[in-house]
């Protein structure tokens, strides 16, 4: 059995050293009894390996995994390090293997390290304990992280106050910054801090910047854990700025500015009344081409506006275009297009009668190889594209619309929740117009089993069918 003591200070490097050593002997993780604490002993143990010669070569991944989680407050964190050291060593694919339980098991130690060590560089709060006659500022903080993250953190602090000597004492080692150089020692109880006159400032800075209309007590907790409350001076405000909240948010709703009646209404009824501006079909497609009001317009080919009788009294809106119809700039054109064809002639809806478009006009993507994978459009999009969808529609001004698909469903209706109870009904737009639900052809073209395929074809067709009759009763 091997005993491995390594230092509290210089962790990282001690294990490393070590693990290469015990792995150039072929020592079996089972044989190794890691610790930090030198006045354990066993009577049994064999001395720590010689350094180990000539190249170890693991995985990069395995190398930052093990920098972040050797820091972590687990007593088991090195035996586990070593562990997945043999089988990567012996299999190094092994770390792409994202179902590995202790890989898992690591990458979670080592989030949770790099974590604390964000919270340290956020909430350590500095005391100034310069000398009357000292020629370099001098200042000193305590902190208890969770884990061991003084040490690897320290870098951070020493870029940042490299203008000023500095310690930072905590119960597990302290760090040391001296004309510019780093140094550990071991930690120590909280020593006893002198006031700082900034600390006042920093106080009166903190609560006026406070906003109550915006406080989530949840997220602020998450963000900022009570277990460091009370190493920060402004802490103890927080508790009476929540309670003040409510009544602070009602001030600050009595003393906003309000428009004048007259001059809102007026401004209203402009809006209301402001005819839109375009009702040549030509135009309006250089128009939506040129557009770049959400991102998606950076990669797609080219917008793709919606086509038919500008007369027609039904407008079929899809999602957005595919691959195809961003190839061709046309509607409907690619396989989703053609199975709608198809199902549409079945129920005796006549696509050449009808006004087709789609809710977002640019194709949104990710590439993959020489594939471009469709992506959902998002809220913001779908928002900044129904510009264009009521353009066509006060163009065209169809008696019903027939929504494809979620993404249609959202930009006619303002939700897409619920799409497969709401399939079949007819709701309204905002201005009372009548939309007929349904899924998108696409989603028929994503079924693997036949027999769901099948049935979901047919009450596809069905509700195409039902659509058909409604238009022909709206139409006389």
């Amino acid at each position: 059995m091997r005993r491995i003591t390594l230092p509290r200070i210089g962790t990282h490097s001690a294990w490393r050293e070590a693990a290469r050593g015990l792995l150039a002997e072929g020592v079996a993780p089972s044989d190794v009894l890691w610790s930090t604490d030198p006045t354990e002993c066993d009577l049994f143990a064999a001395p720590a390996p010689a350094p180990a010669k000539g190249q170890i070569s693991v995985p990069r991944s395995f190398a930052d995994l093990a920098s972040d989680a050797v820091w972590h407050s687990d007593p088991q964190r090195f035996a586990r390090l070593y562990a997945l050291l043999v089988r990567v060593a012996e299999k190094p694919v092994l770390m792409t293997d994202r179902g590995d339980a202790e890989i898992a098991r690591l990458q979670g130690m080592a989030k949770a390290v790099r974590r604390c060590a964000h919270k340290m560089t956020a909430f350590v709060r500095f005391r100034e304990v310069s000398p009357p006659d000292a020629s370099r500022r001098s200042f000193v903080a305590w902190f208890e992280p969770t884990h061991h993250t003084l040490e690897p953190t320290s870098t951070f602090f020493a870029r940042r106050f490299g203008d000023m000597d500095w310690s930072i004492l905590t119960p597990d080692i302290n760090a040391h910054f001296r004309d510019g150089t780093v140094s550990f020692a071991p930690g120590q109880p909280r020593p006893p801090l002198p006031e700082d006159a900034t600390e006042d400032l920093w106080r009166t800075y903190f609560a006026n910047i406070f906003n109550p209309a915006r406080l989530r007590i949840q997220a602020m907790q998450s963000e900022m854990p009570k277990k460091y409350w009370h190493n920060m001076p402004e802490a103890d405000l927080i508790p009476g700025l929540i309670a003040g909240a409510g009544a602070k948010v009602q001030q600050m709703r009595a003393a906003a500015p309000t428009l004048a009646p007259a001059f809102a209404a007026n401004a209203q009824n402009m809006v209301a009344e402001r005819p839109l501006p375009v009702t040549d079909p030509d135009i309006l497609s250089a128009q939506m081409n040129a557009c770049t009001r959400c991102p998606i317009h950076a990669n797609a080919t080219q917008a793709v506006p919606g086509e038919g009788p500008l007369s027609a009294p039904l407008m079929i809106v899809g999602e957005q275009p595919g691959d195809a119809e961003d190839l061709a700039g046309r509607s409907f054109v690619g396989p989703a297009g053609q199975l709608f064809d198809r199902i549409a002639a079945e129920a005796g809806l006549d696509r050449k009668a009808a006004f087709v478009t789609n809710a977002v006009k640019h194709f949104k993507f990710r590439p993959s190889g020489k594939r471009r994978l469709h992506q959902t459009p998002n809220a913001h999009e779908i928002q900044h594209c129904r510009w264009w969808l009521d353009l066509e529609r006060k163009l065209v001004q169809p008696q019903l619309l027939l929504a494809l698909g979620g993404t249609a469903a959202e930009a006619l209706t303002g939700s897409r929740k619920d799409l497969m109870q709401r399939r079949g009904r007819i709701e309204e737009t905002q201005d009372g117009l009548p939309v007929f639900l349904t899924v998108h052809p696409s989603y028929l073209l994503r079924l693997s089993d036949p027999v769901q395929r099948s049935e979901e074809t047919d009450r596809f067709r069905d509700d195409l069918r039902a659509a058909n009759s409604l238009l022909s009763k709206l139409i006389g």
